[in-house]
């Protein structure tokens, strides 16, 4: 074979192993909270609800829980109980649950103005928290009772602490109000598993936290939310 046709055959076949390669690499960096789960037939399947808290672990769990679930979400931020009762129904769909990981509160306690969704300062005249706490212990309770038809077991995870200094819009302490007042709703729905979450960062927020005042966490606290939240699925999975 003529030398300048082996170095075009040579050419053809290392573009043919490297374009391949590319995509698939191209296709792995598009993967993000959102992407829709192909599931593993057999596995049980799990929905985790909630903000951008929870949208931080989502591939964590995923991940942590590959071959065990199929660990789902809704396509998007699900805010405070008011979207959520909105939007339940769309986001349990028509498949069944074995699991309903979910939580709401940071959106709920966040001061707004009106009927807006935009975080305000506290001290803005007129602001208020979107979901005040009655009507939160009413939202939750619609939901829980909703999500509770589904037949899956149900985790709550409760909210995480608000920073103590610095926190625009949010009050520190008032995680640890919702998460009473979530508490109170629970005692009529004694099956639902609670995930004491708020305990479990209040030690280390300032290591886990993003910035100053920020509600959000980083990478490595993403992966320690993700443990904590994985192995207390893993404990409610059916039993083979």
């Amino acid at each position: 074979m003529p030398k300048l046709t082996i170095r075009l055959f040579a050419l053809l076949l290392s573009v043919a192993v490297v374009v391949p390669a590319l995509a698939q690499k191209k296709e792995a960096k598009k993967r993000t909270p959102f992407t829709k789960v192909e599931d593993v037939a057999g596995l049980p399947q799990v929905l985790l609800i909630g903000d951008s808290i929870s949208i931080g672990y989502t591939m964590q769990v995923q991940d942590n829980l590959k071959g065990v679930a199929n660990v789902h979400r809704p396509g998007a931020n699900c805010a405070s109980t008011k979207q959520g009762v909105q939007n339940i129904d769309k986001w349990l769909g028509s498949g069944k649950w074995d699991v309903i990981h979910f939580n709401w509160g940071l959106h709920d306690l966040k001061y707004v103005l009106g009927d807006s969704q935009t975080i305000t300062a506290i001290d803005t005249p007129e602001a208020h928290p979107q979901v005040s706490v009655e009507e939160y212990k009413a939202n939750l309770e619609k939901l829980v009772s909703r999500m509770e038809e589904t037949g899956a077991t149900l985790i709550w995870r409760n909210t995480t602490p608000v920073p103590v200094e610095g926190s625009n819009g949010r009050i520190p302490g008032d995680a640890a109000k919702y998460n009473a007042a979530a508490l109170e709703v629970l005692k009529s729905h004694p099956d639902v598993i609670v995930e004491d979450m708020w305990s479990f960062v209040k030690p280390n927020q300032d290591k886990w936290k993003t910035k100053q005042g920020n509600v959000h966490f980083n990478g490595t606290a993403n992966k320690e939310l993700a443990k904590h939240v994985s192995e207390t699925i893993q404990k409610a999975l059916p039993q083979k």
